[in-house]
């Protein structure tokens, strides 16, 4: 009875107020612990006139992911965002693929699957059947097991630990990237610890591609200096060089030892054709020469939040591969452990099961067919507009974007009176149109091109 009364006593509604109105006491510099013992209060815990991160500075927003943030706070009804590269139904909508919610029932209805750890190398279906999706069914380096592959957090995580790994381990630290390339691209290498350099890639007088530059600065790149390329529909031109000018890159680059590093964010994506959009990858592993290549299903399945994606390093010998892979482990474990189960299960699902895989190339297909019909409905509308200039560029360019030409004073123009919003050197989503929007685009484009220069 004894020991419940003081209990009861402790823990009274007044004699909590009491403990508190002591913590809150003005000049109080000490709290008080559970023994009734006075504990002096760290200077982090903001009893000493601010926080000790008072001094850090406010970050400027992602130059893409800063889009979206300006176009949510923008009351119009008639704003549209062609910033962020994400797929749009013709409504407007995000894409859930049909294929996607069967593989997922399937993994729901499984009584034995569990959520435990996965390896730090990830789930071995999924990573054979992506290096099997890019490199061919019949590629001699997965038949002489010469790849390694590791899952990883889509795109940019695949990007990064390769980076890594080419940090720790090649004994060149250059990279040469494309000019211009994907925004993260720089940053993702640099922070690795690699020095990134730039080579020649678009061209503004034509909106094409500046083939002839390219080669001039890949033959002055040193030695086995990396070099990134696009797999397909380059970010953010949607430029890709032809078949012949990939094989006149690829001998170049043999002929000076350049270690390629793709990057192959769309494929099936840019064409609807998954194998056409892998060829540039193939003609290089075909040569049998080493090279490094990040995937991702972001795109091409939808899986966007899922973060799914793989890099493989394909090798001179399966022996290579192995002490490759034992150090990519390395390069994991201490940064994410190991990768997620769930999209990676999802992705294994789809491209082992025969019907399920074609259903996928028909919903992939049908993607890439209605970003193609965009860009034709953009250039027709321009046309019939009759906008000063050549826009054929819209139609001759592949991919979820395209560069339009359009420089930052006629960009601000439109987002300013028009409300159309996307990053300030003029690349839009052609994946973010639809038929509604396609006509008020065409006004705000040729808007801009007439009232400023």
């Amino acid at each position: 009875m004894g020991i419940e009364n003081a209990r009861d006593q402790s823990s009274s509604p007044g004699r909590r107020l009491a403990t508190l109105a002591r913590h809150l006491s003005v000049g109080d510099t000490s709290l008080i612990s559970s023994r009734g013992e006075a504990i002096d209060t760290a200077p982090t815990a903001g009893f000493h006139g601010g926080s000790v991160f008072a001094n850090v500075a406010q970050a400027p927003e992602d130059p893409i992911l800063g889009v979206t943030v300006a176009y949510n706070k923008d009351p119009s009804p008639m704003k549209v965002n062609l910033g962020v590269g994400a797929y749009r139904t013709e409504e407007g909508k995000p894409l859930v693929l049909n294929v996607v919610k069967k593989a997922e029932k399937m993994l729901l209805n499984n009584p034995s699957r569990v959520k435990e750890y996965l390896p730090i190398t990830g789930l071995a279906d999924f990573n054979k059947l992506s290096a099997k999706l890019i490199f061919g069914a019949d590629s001699r380096a997965i038949q002489e097991n010469r790849v390694a592959t590791v899952q990883c957090l889509s795109g940019t995580g695949s990007l990064r630990v390769g980076a890594e790994f080419l940090a720790r381990h090649y004994n060149e630290r250059a990279i040469f990237i494309p000019q211009p390339t994907w925004g993260n691209h720089p940053k993702v290498f640099t922070l690795a610890g690699l020095s990134v350099k730039t080579y020649r890639y678009y061209d503004p007088k034509t909106r094409g591609l500046n083939f002839q530059g390219l080669l001039e600065d890949l033959n002055m790149a040193p030695s086995g200096a990396i070099v990134l390329l696009h797999a397909c529909a380059h970010n953010p031109t949607g430029v890709d060089p032809t078949l012949d000018q990939w094989e006149q890159i690829r001998r170049l680059m043999r002929s000076k030892s350049l270690l390629p590093f793709f990057d192959s964010a769309y494929q099936g994506f840019a064409s609807g054709n998954l194998d056409a959009d892998a060829q540039s990858v193939r003609m290089f592993v075909a040569d049998g020469g080493e090279c490094l290549m990040a995937q991702s299903y972001a795109k091409n399945m939808g899986l966007y939040g899922e973060r799914v994606g793989a890099l493989s390093i394909v090798c001179e010998s399966a022996d290579v591969a192995v002490k490759v892979e034992s150090q990519l482990k390395l390069v994991i474990r201490p940064m994410y452990s190991n990768p997620p189960i769930h999209g990676a299960s999802i992705v294994a699902t789809i491209l082992k099961d025969r019907e399920m895989y074609h259903e996928w190339t028909i919903e992939l297909k049908a993607m890439a067919n209605r970003i193609i019909s965009m860009r034709q409905q953009l250039f027709n509308a321009l046309s019939a507009r009759g906008t000063p200039g050549d826009w054929s560029h819209i139609i001759k360019q592949i991919g979820m974007f395209t560069f339009t030409g359009l420089n930052k004073e006629q960009v601000s123009f439109m987002t300013r009176e028009y409300h159309i919003y996307m990053t300030s050197d003029g690349r839009i989503s052609m994946a973010g149109l639809n038929t509604k929007t396609i006509p008020h685009l065409a006004d705000a484009i040729h808007a801009a091109v007439n009232r400023t220069k």
